[in-house]
């Protein structure tokens, strides 16, 4: 584990996995970067420097809990490259981690060499995910017998009249065996803090983030698994038609987190763009 400090004094920790040019990835959540382990074996291909955002894993929790907000965070990011020594750094973020990526790639474009976005969140530049569009997804998994109670507490959700996340879970994996169990509950948050000041007022402007993506020369990898309900398909693509040189993949038999579900399929695709 390694330290270095933002620029408001918070010491921040990353871990290294593997060998090769530095990665640097970002988690969901906001949590820990636990969780993504070495990205399914990705580390085999690429030094993967994975950050624990502010107030998670090791990091230190911040002074003033208003920096944890999304866009306040991009400044830990450009601290973290600039403690590597990098002029161009490539990132991959997953899940509410691209809203911070996507940020970063705005403000700082000439700093980003290649960007990944795995099962994107996509707050930061404002494409929609309707109920119809998580309920189209979800009945595709019918056949499942944990479908009955999942989808109910899924049609509670998208009605307003309940928010059991937990119970609508397997919809977020493209198998719900025990594998499937432990690691989504070791991806969940357990900063309340973080999570709620993330996405605070002010943490996203979504047309500013367009007009500066629009001019980003770098390519970008969007991937989405074929039933992740956090983030479709149907949204992803929307969200790749705003870059520039966009490449979308959709992971077959794959959910949230496709680097579990099928390590060498999602391996195979994210190698080769990361060079």
């Amino acid at each position: 584990m390694s330290t270095f400090h933002a620029p408001d004094g918070t010491r921040l920790a990353y871990r290294t996995a593997g060998d090769g040019d530095p990665l640097i990835c970002l988690p969901g959540g906001p949590t820990g970067s636990g969780y993504l382990g070495d990205l399914g074996g990705l580390a085999a291909h690429r030094r993967l420097i994975l950050l624990d955002p502010r107030g998670t894993g090791r990091s230190a929790h911040p002074e003033d809990a208003a920096s944890y907000r999304c866009d306040r965070q991009v400044d830990d990011v450009e601290a973290l490259r600039a403690h590597l020594g990098l002029d161009r750094v490539d990132v991959l973020a997953h899940s509410a981690g691209a809203n911070l990526a996507v940020q970063y790639a705005a403000r700082h474009p000439r700093r980003v060499a290649r960007l990944a976005l795995i099962g994107p969140g996509l707050r930061a530049v404002g494409v929609e995910i309707d109920g119809e569009m998580r309920r189209a997804l979800a009945l595709r998994r019918s056949g499942e017998p944990w479908f009955p109670a999942a989808f109910a507490a899924l049609e509670a959700v998208i009605e307003g009249s309940g928010g059991d996340w937990e119970a609508v879970a397997p919809f977020f994996c493209g198998r719900w065996d025990a594998e499937a169990r432990r690691h989504h509950a070791a991806g969940q948050p357990d900063n309340a803090e973080a999570v709620a000041h993330f996405a605070a007022e002010g943490a996203f402007d979504p047309a500013a983030a367009r007009m500066a993506l629009a001019g980003l020369g770098s390519p970008v990898l969007l991937l989405a698994g074929e039933f992740d309900l956090n983030s479709p398909p149907p949204a992803v693509a929307a969200c790749a038609e705003l870059f520039p040189r966009a490449e979308f993949v959709v992971q077959s038999g794959a959910g949230h987190y496709p680097w579990v579900d099928d390590p060498g399929r999602f391996v195979a695709t994210a190698a080769p763009f990361l060079g």
